[in-house]
């Protein structure tokens, strides 16, 4: 068997991605100017089993052909072609490579052939490492909330380097764990900072106002991805992606009302946009169910972990005061189907470690705008009056009791959304709802935004902060070092 020896994947890193090796042989070679282009790398993500996904984009209508290998000379490459792709899925494209071997690292190079020519563009370079099949140590990485506050490529710095940090930690996989983009946030040539310091922008015409139309939201990825440090992590780490609110616009639910940046109104008109972008643009293997638009999934990663990616937007009822007595569709966070899936497959999971990626945390009050108690509205799961569970509350609560009713060990929760790092330990003796097994939950994030916090906890599910770290001023810039990935 060929594992992934630390040294010579360091030594990828050092060459980068885009480089053709040893073998590659797109079809047709022609002069730079009539060859397609990938403007946006290669990314790979859904890791199961022997299958992972690998996506990127063309900039015309074109056949994305994808090779990988065992070995970096691609002495024995296997090819897969994805269908022609066009303006209509913004010349995106994905593929499944299958029978990947359990536990190896995968080699993959990407090119793109015209629809019309044949003429190929240049080859990118990607790898990964497979699911395991046996029992090893796994390390991975989580985080949230990119381009956020009108903080975006700061070319003074160096761009968005925590990516680069990311990926020097070599891990097998990455949770973002939503607000992949801020589709209603753009972004200034300039901003002045916390100390009086200047923040300068990379700027494009899609970021300089807030998302309406597709293309908008389309922008919205596509300015992300002209970071080089974005690109290099995409190439060489899988990620497992989850939406939230800025997807479409802050704090999204069926009650959002539009400020008058918008000359769209409807909400779910944003949706409808946002979603088709989303679903573009991120490395997800689609799915059957709700004709290939549903989000939540669960990816068996060997028999040590199992990750369960919730979505806690698309079912939600509206944001309101969260303190209904019984559960109804107003009260809905992850909805009743999303609820029933999510405890038949934590029951019958066997790994030893269970992840619940949540895009938004369970104990932390976040505010829909200014709120007292049992006045105004919330945005998450807590509704700030520390007694039994209410609202949202109660599909916690019933997935919780589930859990030590069925004797489902060793779940973890991992989260972002509030712009800060914290450890918050669950347990029934300090709860007002008190029929659960002790349970952890880790915040981190963000990625590339402002900083916030810290958030108050809510004492229905009896959380104690067991560490965070949160600036005192509230959206403090990337400059200011509040910017959180974990592992």
């Amino acid at each position: 068997m060929y594992d992934f020896p630390l040294a010579r994947r360091r030594l990828l890193q050092t060459v980068g991605a885009g480089l053709l090796l040893p073998g590659a042989a797109p079809a047709i070679i022609a002069a730079p100017n009539a060859r397609p282009r990938m403007p946006d790398g290669v990314q790979s993500g859904d890791p199961l089993g022997g299958r992972a996904v690998v996506w990127s984009r063309c900039d015309r209508p074109a056949k994305m052909v994808v090779e990988w290998d065992t070995r970096s000379g691609f002495t024995q490459p296997r090819r897969v072609v994805s269908a022609a792709v066009d303006a209509r899925s913004d010349f995106t494209a994905r593929v499944e490579l299958t029978g990947l071997p359990a536990g190896q690292a995968i080699f993959y190079r990407v090119w793109f052939e015209d629809a019309s020519t044949g003429v190929a563009s240049e080859p990118w370079m990607g790898h990964l490492r497979s699911v395991p099949l046996h029992k090893r140590d796994i390390r991975f990485v989580w985080s949230g909330d990119t381009v956020g506050q009108g903080y975006g490529i700061n070319p003074d710095i160096g761009g968005m380097r925590i990516y680069e940090a990311m990926r020097l930690r070599l891990p097998d996989f990455f949770i973002h764990s939503g607000d992949t983009i801020y589709a209603d946030g753009p972004v200034p040539a300039m901003l002045t900072t916390e100390d009086g310091r200047q923040w300068r922008n990379l700027t494009t015409e899609a970021k300089s106002k807030v998302a309406e139309t597709l293309d908008e939201y389309r922008g919205n990825y596509r300015y992300n991805l002209m970071d080089e440090n974005v690109r290099r992590f995409n190439a060489e780490v899988p990620q497992i992606w989850q939406w939230d609110d800025h997807e479409v616009t802050n704090n999204w639910s069926p009650s959002k009302q539009l400020d008058d940046r918008y000359r769209v109104k409807d909400i779910q008109k944003l949706v409808v946009n946002a979603r088709q972008a989303w679903l573009e643009y991120s490395p997800m293997r689609l799915q059957a169910a709700d004709d290939g638009r549903r989000v939540y999934r669960k990816l068996a990663y060997g028999p040590m972990l199992e990750v369960f990616v919730l979505d806690m937007r698309s079912y939600r009822g509206p944001n309101d005061a969260n303190l209904s007595a019984t559960m109804t569709d107003t009260s809905a966070f992850l909805g009743r189907t999303q609820l029933d899936w999510l405890k038949a497959q934590l029951k019958a999971s066997t790994a030893q470690w269970k992840v619940i990626a949540a895009d938004m945390p369970i104990g932390l009050g976040v505010p829909d705008g200014e709120v007292s108690p049992g006045i105004g509205r919330w945005e998450a799961i807590a509704n700030g009056d520390n007694g039994p569970a209410k609202g949202r509350e109660l599909e916690i609560a019933e997935l919780l009791s589930y859990l030590r009713a069925q004797q489902v060990r060793n779940t973890v929760w991992l989260t972002a959304d509030v712009h800060y790092a914290a450890a918050h330990h669950y347990h029934p003796d300090r709860a007002a709802f008190q029929d659960f097994e002790p349970f952890w939950e880790f915040v981190a994030g963000p990625l590339n935004a402002g900083s916030f916090g810290p958030n108050p906890l809510d004492g229905t599910f009896g959380p104690e902060v067991v560490f965070q770290k949160a600036p005192a001023q509230q959206n403090t810039s990337p400059l200011a070092g509040y910017q959180f990935s974990a592992r």
